[in-house]
C-alpha cells in the first residue's frame, strides 16, 4: 500500500517564516505543535536549528517507526538537510508515504486516525541558508560553529 505523494506535492517554507514561527512558539503565542527534522549525516556538525530532531538520512529506514511516533499529533513538520535538495525532500516524501500507509492500515482495522491533518514542509535552502541568517542567533540555532561556515567547509 503506497501513497501517491510525489516530490511536486511537497511544500516549502522559508527560513524567515520558520524563524517567525519558532520565535512566536518560544513567546507562547505561536504554533506549539511544530517539529523540525534534520536529516543531515556527518554534516550535522557546525550547528542545528534549536529544538530540532536529528534523524540522519542513512539511518532513516531503521528509524522511520520512531519518527512516525514522535511526529504523531504535530500540526507542522519541517524537514531539512544541508541544502534541502535531496535528503530533506526524500525524507519528507518517505515520511508522508509511510504516514499515509499507517493511517490507512489503522482505518482498515477500525482504529480512528488523527482528527487533524499534518502539514509537511521542506526548509528552503536547508541549513546552509538558515545559518547564513540565523546561525549566530542563539535563540534559534544551537551548537553553531561560525568558523566552519566562514571557511566554506559546508557550502
Amino acid at each position: 500500500m503506497s501513497s501517491l505523494v510525489t516530490l511536486s506535492d511537497l511544500k516549502r517554507i522559508s527560513a524567515a517564516k520558520l524563524a517567525e514561527q519558532l520565535t512566536a512558539k518560544a513567546a507562547g503565542s505561536g504554533n506549539d505543535s511544530i517539529a523540525i527534522v534534520d536529516v543531515r549525516d556527518d554534516d550535522h556538525i557546525g550547528g542545528h536549528i534549536a529544538g530540532s530532531l536529528h534523524f540522519p538520512s542513512r539511518s532513516l529506514d531503521a528509524m522511520m517507526p520512531t519518527l512516525l511516533r514522535q511526529l504523531d499529533g504535530k500540526d507542522t513538520v519541517v524537514f531539512h538537510c544541508a541544502l534541502s535538495q535531496q535528503r530533506g525532500p526524500g525524507a519528507a516524501l518517505r515520511y508522508l508515504r509511510e504516514r499515509a500507509d499507517l493511517l490507512a492500515k489503522q482505518k482498515a482495522k477500525g482504529a480512528a486516525p488523527p482528527d487533524k491533518a499534518q502539514t509537511v514542509y521542506i526548509l528552503d535552502r536547508g541549513f546552509v541558508g538558515w545559518q547564513e541568517v540565523y546561525g549566530t542567533d542563539e535563540k534559534l540555532t544551537e551548537g553553531y560553529r561560525k568558523e566552519l561556515w566562514e571557511d566554506g567547509y559546508w557550502g
